[in-house]
């Protein structure tokens, strides 16, 4: 679990940060086929975000570079309180007003 401070992240989650929970692709069920919107990443390989295409909520990322985990958005989740981040990643493209938790290990760019 993580959130992810790069601009793409930002600027598609109109807010400080992505909030993600990092699993295998295996592990994830989607029901419905969700809509991408494909980005490149500032490592030269292909973002796409997938939405809900009843709602239009941004609910996955798939990551090329990474080609056999899913990031899914931890906002989407049932229950929210499961969600804790233990790391920041990217957070040299943090706006000076996001403010980060003290606790989680924190990444100037992305984690390799």
């Amino acid at each position: 679990m993580l959130n992810c401070h790069c601009s793409d992240c930002r600027k598609a989650n109109g807010s400080a940060y992505a909030a993600l929970i990092i699993l295998p692709k295996n592990a994830v069920k989607l029901r419905g086929e969700p809509r991408f919107h494909k980005v490149t990443g500032g490592s030269g390989k292909a973002v796409e975000r997938g939405f809900c295409p009843s709602c239009g909520s941004q609910i996955i990322v798939r990551i090329e570079k990474l080609p056999e985990v899913l990031a899914v958005q931890a906002g989407t989740l049932d229950d929210p309180t499961l969600y804790s981040p233990s790391l920041d990643i990217y957070t040299d493209s943090a706006p000076p007003w996001d403010h980060m938790q003290r606790a989680t290990k924190k990444f100037p760019k992305g984690r390799s």
